[in-house]
């Protein structure tokens, strides 16, 4: 056969294998908390922090919303057209047209073009969160931290097109079966090193002191069989006002972090709480479930743009001559990002069923549903949350049961529905 047909047979494998474990891995079974419970817990929170969340959200959709399409339309618009290989080449000139120059810089000027473009828009976020008081952060404090993760993501992409584009020059006809590989590799890679190399960069970590919390959460984890090296608060009030906890971390480098704000915030018992719900996550092995599906998904999508390489009017749009040439990177972006935006809402539905089967752990493993909800209301409270947002909007990028469907689900298991 030749290789473009084994890149077919590839990827309906990658597809079909990528379709078996989320069937497998996911909690599909689970069903939502009934609406008419959801209805009574957005009559119970107090109706002008209700209202206050939902002009929060309100304020902040036209940025958030307007920076993807935004973005979208930038990346096309260099895809698509010869301007994202123009780009290429003259950022790599300078460098008498070296492969490297053109791979690795050339690819952070197309990403980077977008990136400032939408600039402004972020910048508008950023003032209404301040409005609304949930940043603490001054500008300079946004801007370093802006900086930071252009770095952080300059770093990523740089190890990754240096390598993809080395395959492709040393297998130009099978580059895409060591470059799928790569990709999945990359993303297993990741899951590992972001907790700990890049979290530090963002925020301080420091031992919670001695204590009956911190004797309480290390027994909350020993009890639920998922061994944690340490407990560390997060310096999160730097920046924010929002409350949160986590399990950052896999094997010896898992620990419990909790933000100080939440410190602030919460009693304890609520504390433990959300502490539980992070716990399942590690119990259930979500971050394993996460990085598979997304290694599946990293390898489809690079045999699949091999694939595109193969449609002459595509490349000739774009004013390439080999998909796998760096020239070519603008338009790999866009159909990586049309793809992405595509596939939202199916990324969304997985994790908001992961989230819902780490709510149940907290309640299974706490036996407080009484506790939980007054989290939950605390949780939208604080983080200016919208309890119950629009169907469209919930449906598209929700990440989490909103804030009805989980006190709803407190409701229920209370009353023995599990």
């Amino acid at each position: 056969m030749t290789p473009r047909l084994w890149a077919a047979v590839a990827l309906g494998g990658l597809v079909v294998a990528l379709l078996v474990a989320a069937v497998l891995l996911v909690p599909w079974h689970r069903p939502p908390a009934p609406r008419a419970d959801q209805l009574d817990a957005l009559r119970d929170l107090p109706q002008e922090q209700v209202r206050k969340g939902r002009e929060f959200h309100s304020a902040l959709r036209p940025g958030s919303y307007g920076a993807m399409l935004l973005g979208l339309a930038v990346t096309l618009a260099l895809g698509l057209t010869p301007l994202g290989s123009r780009l290429v080449e003259l950022v790599g000139r300078p460098f008498g047209d070296n492969w490297v120059a053109r791979a690795v810089l050339g690819g952070l000027a197309v990403v980077l073009v977008a990136e400032i473009i939408t600039l402004p828009l972020a910048a508008w976020r950023h003032t209404i969160v301040v409005r609304y008081g949930l940043s603490t952060q001054t500008w300079a404090g946004w801007a370093v931290d802006v900086l930071k993760s252009y770095a952080v993501s300059a770093i990523i992409a740089a190890i990754a097109l240096l390598g993809f584009y080395t395959i492709t020059r040393l297998a130009p006809r099978w580059w895409w079966a060591f470059g799928a590989a790569g990709a999945a590799a990359l993303v297993v890679l990741l899951s590992f090193i972001l907790p700990v190399l890049v979290e530090p960069v963002f925020n301080k970590f420091t031992p919670m002191e001695q204590g009956p919390l911190r004797t309480e959460l290390m027994s909350l984890a020993q009890r639920d069989g998922v061994p944690v090296k340490d407990v560390l608060v997060a310096d999160a009030s730097r920046r924010t006002r929002a409350v949160n906890a986590y399990v950052s971390g896999l094997g010896p480098t898992r620990r419990i972090v909790v933000y100080d704000t939440l410190l602030r915030e919460a009693p304890p018992e609520e504390v433990t709480s959300v502490v539980a719900h992070e716990l399942g996550h590690a119990k259930d092995r979500d971050v394993f479930t996460g990085s598979l599906l997304g290694a599946l998904g990293a390898a489809a999508a690079v045999v699949a743009l091999y694939l595109l390489g193969g449609w002459g009017w595509l490349l000739r749009t774009a004013g390439v001559d080999s998909i796998g040439e760096p020239r070519a990177l603008a338009l790999m972006l866009a159909v990586v990002s049309l793809a992405g935006i595509v596939a939202a809402p199916a990324q969304s539905l997985v994790s908001r069923r992961v989230e819902a089967r780490a709510d149940a752990h907290a309640l299974e493993l706490t036996g407080d549903p009484g506790t939980f909800e007054s989290m939950q209301r605390r949780l939208s409270t604080v983080n200016l949350g919208d309890p119950d947002p629009p169907r469209w909007e919930y449906l598209y990028s929700a990440s989490h049961p909103s804030t009805v469907e989980r006190m709803a689900a407190a409701r229920a298991y209370a009353r023995g529905e599990r």
